[in-house]
């Protein structure tokens, strides 16, 4: 009897355990919900609620916004654009004016950043990793200072992480909450486009972009401050560098100095806003760029090697590799995508499409992103294609473009014409035609995934090529020889040179838009 009571009451309690879970779901969805679809599952692709991806409808992006600071500016696109929140994606433009210093920050999330003009030095400061650009303390001496401890007086040079120069079509990966900054050391402004992952797993706060600036106080020179994007509505912030969440004494206290240079470190009274002027030359310890023909790649030879000799130390146990774990203190982060003898595909008569994944620059695995670089000829075309595993974020550097985009029911949900400095969400597995202008046609691609993989619907290696003859005559209703001409007619593989046929009715079309 007693074994049968005690077996009801464990019943009554589990059964009331599960009533209490079932009705508390209701609240803790609602809670869930006012996250601002923060809520991110534990995946390597992190699935997007189906209702933000309502896309029958596409257009062109433009900055909406402009953040003013000393020495330069940042553009930012609505983070609020149905294309832009689908494919869990933020976009902005920087430009920095000559001399100009992008202060330290670290972010959120993934980025992955193009070189469109200019040139100048990156520093990243990798968590765990060791100061390996130490200068000369004898050349110093009554330059850069003095520390005096315990009596003691000594002299010291600087000493710190690698850093990195960057010049035009360079592609620069940045790993979610490590800190970097950028100057410019050209002649000209420096301009960088950036693409920002919030769907990047490294990120387990929500899809908010989060720009965490260790220096300067960067909302002077925002109109309005910054937006986080929160479903449905838009909420102002103002963002200053994170030491000003500290009282000045803890401050003090942290980095042992004095009550004024605590302050100076908190930047509430800088008025430069993120992007300041550098009053001197930078006296940074880096290696002299090396000249003459081929030290482009002999540079790059260098850095494999290096990731080689970290690859094999760690041996075969891991199962997966994700470019960062052992080796992200020698990593390449940067890759040079604009060098005509590096494109993937090549056509004398129409262009060239460079690609970027993870197997030429590793890091990018961690990042979950990889990039592409496409020039094409006056009324070339890109064969009608489709990303099948990520979507696409095309930005135009030079030249304009008759784009087309289907969507899975045949309609057509984009066909308008994309120029210089504009946007354009291409949806995973939606089908895009590009023909360039008459003066050509310039652009940089980022896909949300580190092996981005492409079908192409016409040309010598695509899915109607490989589709047999009769499958042909039978889908469409033609006659055999029809179904060869769709199958061979293209002998070209992806950038396609202008057929009198297409170019003169496209040219058409164009006058018509």
């Amino acid at each position: 009897m007693a074994n049968r009571i005690s077996g009801a009451a464990l019943f009554l309690s589990c059964l009331g355990f599960l009533l209490l879970i079932h009705s508390c779901s209701g609240q803790i969805d609602g809670q869930i919900a006012d996250l601002g679809g923060s809520v991110r599952r534990h995946q390597r692709h992190p699935l997007r609620f189906r209702s933000e991806c309502r896309l029958e409808n596409l257009h062109v992006l433009e900055p909406s916004r402009r953040i003013e600071a000393e020495a330069g500016y940042t553009e930012l696109w609505d983070e609020n654009e149905e294309a832009l929140t689908c494919a869990g994606s933020a976009f902005t433009r920087h430009v920095i004016r000559r001399n100009g210093l992008f202060l330290p920050s670290y972010s959120n999330s993934a980025e992955l950043m193009y070189v469109v003009q200019g040139r100048g030095l990156y520093g990243v400061t990798m968590p765990g990793c060791p100061e390996t650009y130490q200068s000369d303390e004898s050349q110093f001496r009554g330059r850069q200072g003095t520390s005096e401890r315990e009596g003691v007086k000594r002299f010291f040079g600087d000493r710190h992480q690698k850093v990195r120069e960057i010049r035009e079509g360079d592609i620069v990966a940045q790993i979610p909450g490590t800190a970097f900054w950028i100057h410019n050391k050209g002649q000209s402004d420096l301009v960088l486009i950036s693409i920002i992952y919030t769907s990047n797993e490294q990120n387990q706060l929500d899809q908010n972009i989060r720009k965490f600036f260790l220096a300067g106080n960067p909302q002077e020179g925002s109109q309005g401050g910054r937006r986080h994007r929160t479903r449905g509505s838009q909420q102002e912030t103002k963002y200053g560098n994170v030491f000003q969440g500290f009282d000045d004494e803890l401050l003090q206290e942290t980095f042992d100095v004095e009550s004024d240079l605590a302050r100076k470190v908190k930047g509430e009274d800088d008025r430069r806003g993120h992007i300041v002027e550098v009053r001197e030359e930078l006296q940074i310890v880096h290696p002299m760029i090396e000249e003459g023909e081929g030290w482009e790649e002999r540079e790059r030879e260098r850095e494999r090697e290096m990731e080689r000799g970290s690859s094999r130390r760690r041996g075969s146990s891991s199962q997966r590799q994700n470019g960062a774990e052992e080796t992200l203190c020698t990593m390449r982060l940067r890759e040079n995508i604009d060098n005509p003898e590096r494109a993937d595909y090549y056509n004398p008569r129409a262009g060239r499409i460079t690609t970027l994944n993870s197997f030429s620059l590793p890091i990018l695995s961690f990042l979950q992103l990889s990039a592409e670089k496409g020039v094409l000829y006056k009324d070339a075309v890109v064969a009608p294609s489709y990303y099948m595993n990520s979507h696409a974020l095309i930005y135009v550097l030079r030249g304009n473009a008759r784009v087309q985009i289907a969507g899975d029911n045949g309609q057509s949900v984009f066909d308008g014409k994309l120029q210089e400095n504009q946007v354009l969400v291409v949806p995973q597995n939606f089908v895009v035609i590009k023909k360039a202008g008459s003066e050509g046609f310039e652009w940089v691609a980022f896909r949300t995934s580190e092996n981005a993989m492409k079908n192409n619907l016409a040309g010598r290696l695509s899915v109607i090529r490989g589709l047999p003859e009769d499958v042909l005559v039978n889908s469409y209703g033609i006659s055999r020889d029809d179904a060869r001409k769709l199958k061979y007619n293209r002998e070209e593989l992806t950038v396609f040179s202008p057929s009198s046929r297409s170019a003169h009715g496209l040219r058409r079309d164009d006058a018509a838009n």
